[in-house]
């Protein structure tokens, strides 16, 4: 009678972790999910700010050059002549559109504005990516857990594996909820 009931204990024990590895992998497959949404976003917005900046660089070289024969002009004409002033005065507005022209956002400075910004918000998505690929690591380490307590029959194994679902998912989701603790937590994690 010991036996069987030692039989069915065990195998009740085997089911129970064989939900915790089913709710792990459920946990595991939505952080991969987040994660890689995460670095799709980060890359995408990186294409863009990097268009943005070599669209700044094209207004500065047009800028330069248009400068650089201003100058060359004033250095080389009778600039007395209503022509050549009428000609320097539009090279000169042209210069100055393209140092800031806030009606279309593409002077320089507006440029410049956008791309940082843009670079920020890409770099919150990477912090977000990684933070996730953390999560996906306690949880895999977490299915690990449960393994060996399959392997071995030591519970304690499971309780660790809990353990680590538990935060792996506190993880997930306080990045998701971008709650500020956690990304800090993490972004020290990374810097030391």
């Amino acid at each position: 009678e010991a036996t069987h009931e030692a039989a069915h204990s065990g195998k009740s024990t085997a089911k129970l972790i064989g939900l915790l590895i089913s709710i792990l992998a459920l946990f595991l497959a939505v952080s991969e999910m987040l994660g890689k949404s995460a670095q799709t976003n980060a890359l995408a917005i990186n294409i863009e700010a990097s268009n943005t900046w070599n669209f700044f660089q094209a207004k500065t070289i047009r800028q330069t050059m248009l400068r650089t024969q201003l100058e060359n002009t004033r250095m080389q004409v009778d600039v007395a002549r209503p022509e050549v002033e009428k000609q320097l005065k539009s090279w000169q507005a042209n210069i100055d559109r393209w140092e800031s022209e806030p009606e279309t956002n593409e002077g320089r400075r507006e440029l410049t504005k956008r791309a940082k910004e843009l670079e920020a918000k890409r770099d919150g998505y990477f912090e977000q990516y990684h933070a996730y690929e953390i999560s996906s690591l306690i949880i895999q380490l977490g299915i690990v857990m449960c393994s060996v307590a399959l392997l071995t029959s030591v519970m304690m194994f499971a309780g660790v594996a809990m353990v680590l679902g538990g935060a792996g998912l506190a993880v997930m989701v306080g990045t998701y909820l971008k709650i500020p603790f956690v990304l800090h937590m993490l972004r020290s994690e990374e810097h030391t």
